[in-house]
């Protein structure tokens, strides 16, 4: 009962937000405002404090709203003591604010994952780090972008869904056992919304998106990530890791219509 009663008040937070969000102008100017409901809406009732040592790195203004390019990084000295295990990634202005979740562990050593997200109009990245306790943590930064949410999807339908799934998967050589390695994730897929347009008929397209992507390191968890729609088209992940021997890096990929798809590539010291 507890979690039906929990599950109703996310579903009126977020009709709260979001009636907050479609009242606010295309290219209007971030809008902090938004935030403070956001957060009722995803982590009612805690607390959560400023943290310098969760770093986002991105243009002041994007080219592009549908592909805007951003790095994420932990300063793990910084932190004095604080480990993350789950960072929660938020564009504040988007229809669906929740971009992905990335789930941590010691193996990446000190993160730091770049990746391209959407922006339906000017907003702020959030990213909330939560540590083994639940304790929250919140790092912010303004970005101007707009147009990647919603609009008209054209196109050969057929060859887009035939085309969805091929991976492209290395790690930088030579890798060093022991010491940071990069890795580089790219996957080909529309991610699409649900907000998107039929060119033609104009109703809306059905939501058809990776939404899970998860990465082992010799059979043990590396990183998992909870994608979202906001999550630009052909999802892209380059992110460090420290190997401790040579082995085998393997990348299992789920979209929203339970296709799977899955790569591997071999790690020499």
């Amino acid at each position: 009962m507890k979690q039906i009663t929990q599950h109703i008040y996310l579903k009126l937070m977020l009709a709260t937000l979001m009636s907050v969000v479609l009242a606010t102008p295309a290219s209007a100017e971030p809008d902090p405002k938004l935030w403070p409901v956001m957060k009722e809406a995803f982590f009612a009732k805690r607390d959560m404090q400023d943290a310098s040592f969760i770093k986002i790195d991105a243009p002041r203004r994007a080219e592009s709203g549908a592909q805007v390019p951003v790095t994420y990084s932990i300063d793990n000295a910084a932190a004095n003591g604080v480990k993350i295990t789950k960072l929660y990634a938020f564009v504040d202005a988007n229809p669906i604010p929740l971009t992905a979740t990335y789930h941590l562990t010691d193996a990446l050593g000190n993160f730091q994952l770049a990746t391209r997200i959407r922006f339906e109009t000017d907003a702020f990245v959030r990213l909330v780090g939560e540590d083994a306790n639940g304790k929250l943590y919140l790092a912010s930064r303004e970005i101007r972008a707009a147009g990647g949410c919603g609009g008209t999807v054209e196109g050969d339908e057929a060859a887009i869904r035939a085309s969805a799934g091929k991976i492209k998967f290395k790690v930088d050589e030579p890798a060093t056992i022991g010491s940071a390695t990069s890795t580089t994730f790219n996957i080909k897929h529309p991610m699409r919304t649900g907000l998107q347009r039929e060119l033609v008929s104009q109703g809306f397209v059905p939501a058809f998106y990776i939404n899970k992507t998860e990465f082992l390191y010799n059979g043990q968890p590396l990183l998992l990530i909870d994608v979202g729609v906001g999550t630009a088209e052909d999802p892209y992940f380059k992110f460090n890791f420290v190997p401790q021997a040579a082995g085998k890096l393997e990348v299992t990929a789920t979209d929203n219509e339970g296709k799977t798809f899955v790569q591997q590539v071999d790690v020499k010291g």
